[in-house]
């Protein structure tokens, strides 16, 4: 029986990254993957790399690419007589861009000594990992001193709308579309739910989305919830709020959906649907609780430093409390392979980033307005419109703010929120400030490089001070 210090099940953003620190500080490690590529080949990244975040970001910037031909270029005095898409291209491209990268992270298993081992894995009594191959040969038992689990999560199902993966499709399903649906519905107006809606939409989709929640983006602040929303309407996304989706009914040519709101019952008929209600943690076939695990609600149960109930066996990721994020994931992966190491390792969920890559993007860290209202905390905050940079102007990216808030008493930074072009980036300022307790007053002094869209940031910061300077 093989033995290993450490044995990583899962080989997504949380279980490849701690595998590689692991190794990195002279551990003996594997590394236990199910995923097949669409060629049938094993491979590495989990849903992230293969069929979430990379994936859809590429779709994401090739639809910005042709949306930009007809919206943006005309007023920089740059016209096409004629625009075509070409869908196969597209997703041709889509295909390498996460080849690429997955081929990179097996490299990087072969550079740090990780074993791969290619099959699925289930956890046995003392610390044992029974691996079964992914080309059906006989199962092997390894053990380990240490286990990290990071099995990540899976899209979660209705019984309104069943997934065939032909008219009705989850968020993997509406990666690989081989044309341009003339009508798409979209259940849940998420993150995923969003990205999609806005990939199809930009390339010529009429795009029905439907939310069973009566309010947008309920974990976003709310002042930057309303601008995402009237911008993404503008767009062409029909966003449909406080609907509740009954029955979908398929035939060769299209799904039906019927749905309920505080009008009555309606009617939809749609070229495809998306089913984007979330995701669920991804325990299946681990047996985990057999194996002395104690889980929650699917999830498994982890502590502060992402223990399990049993000595030894550590979770990270989608499969513990918090949100499902990949850096997330990432950090925990990290943390716990020094921890393992006897080092220090550590993350804060109080100031992990969120980004939602529609255009304009939408990107926050810290608590939100409502969050601080709710708890009684005294606070400031100030705001600032991409409309008053110089760089927005000369892009033409002025559709957006920053907003940010501090304490009222220290001015200690709580919450920064930003809706609009490259959020994603801007967001790591807040984050890193937010670290290292910053005040407001300490972004306001800090001397941002002009123009650039980071002045947003400066001003905004001025604004809880209400001495913003431009505007």
């Amino acid at each position: 029986m093989k033995s290993f210090d450490v044995v990583v099940v899962g080989a997504g953003p949380g279980g490849y990254v701690a595998a590689i620190r692991c190794a990195q500080l002279g551990l003996s490690t594997a590394c236990v993957e199910q995923w097949l590529n669409p060629e049938g080949e094993p491979t590495v990244g989990g849903t992230c790399l293969n069929v979430g975040c990379i994936p859809s970001k590429a779709l994401l910037d090739s639809s910005h690419h042709y949306h930009n031909l007809t919206h943006l270029l005309p007023s920089h005095g740059i016209s096409v007589s004629s625009v075509d898409i070409d869908i196969s291209t597209m997703q041709a491209r889509r295909e390498g861009v996460v080849k690429n990268l997955t081929r990179g992270i097996a490299g990087l298993f072969k550079k740090n000594k990780v074993e791969w081992l290619k099959g699925h894995g289930r956890l046995l009594a003392g610390k044992q990992v029974e691996v079964t191959p992914v080309d059906a040969g006989s199962a092997e038992t390894v053990e380990a001193k240490n286990i990290i689990i990071a099995t990540g999560s899976t899209p979660m199902a209705i019984k309104a709308a069943p997934v065939d993966g032909n008219r009705i499709v989850d968020s993997e399903g509406a990666l690989i579309f081989d044309a341009v649906p003339k009508r798409l519905g979209i259940i849940g107006a998420g993150v995923i739910g969003l990205e999609l809606g806005s990939v199809w939409n930009r390339l010529g989709s009429e795009v029905v989305v439907l939310e069973a929640m009566d309010t947008f983006l309920g974990a976003a602040d709310q002042t930057i919830a309303k601008l995402a929303m009237r911008s993404l309407k503008k767009q062409g996304l029909d966003i449909r709020l406080g609907t509740s989706v009954t029955v979908a009914n398929t035939t060769k040519k299209a799904v039906s959906v019927t749905y309920e709101d505080k009008n009555g019952e309606h009617e939809e008929k749609f070229d495809k649907l998306v089913v984007a209600v979330g995701r669920r943690p991804y325990a299946d076939g681990l047996d985990a609780e057999a194996a002395g695990v104690a889980m929650e609600n699917g999830r498994i149960s982890v502590d502060a430093h992402c223990r399990t109930s049993v000595d030894g066996i550590y979770a990270i990721g989608d499969v513990v409390q918090g949100p499902m994020l990949a850096h997330k994931a990432s950090e925990e992966g990290v943390a716990v392979a020094e921890i393992i190491a006897g080092q220090a390792g550590h993350v804060d969920h109080q100031h992990i980033p969120w980004v939602i890559y529609t255009h304009p993007e939408i990107a926050w860290a810290g608590q939100t307005e409502e969050q601080l209202k709710a708890a009684g905390t005294p606070y400031r905050a100030g705001s600032f419109p991409y409309m008053a940079i110089g760089r927005a102007q000369g892009a033409g990216e002025t559709e957006g703010i920053v907003k940010m808030i501090g304490h009222a008493d220290t001015d200690r930074l709580l919450g920064v929120h930003i809706f609009g072009a490259q959020a994603s980036e801007l967001v790591a300022e807040a984050v890193v400030a937010m670290e290292f307790h910053a005040s407001t007053e300490d972004l306001a002094r800090i001397v941002h490089a002009h123009p650039t869209l980071s002045e947003a940031m400066h001003e905004a910061a001025l604004a809880v001070d209400k001495r913003a300077l431009h505007i």
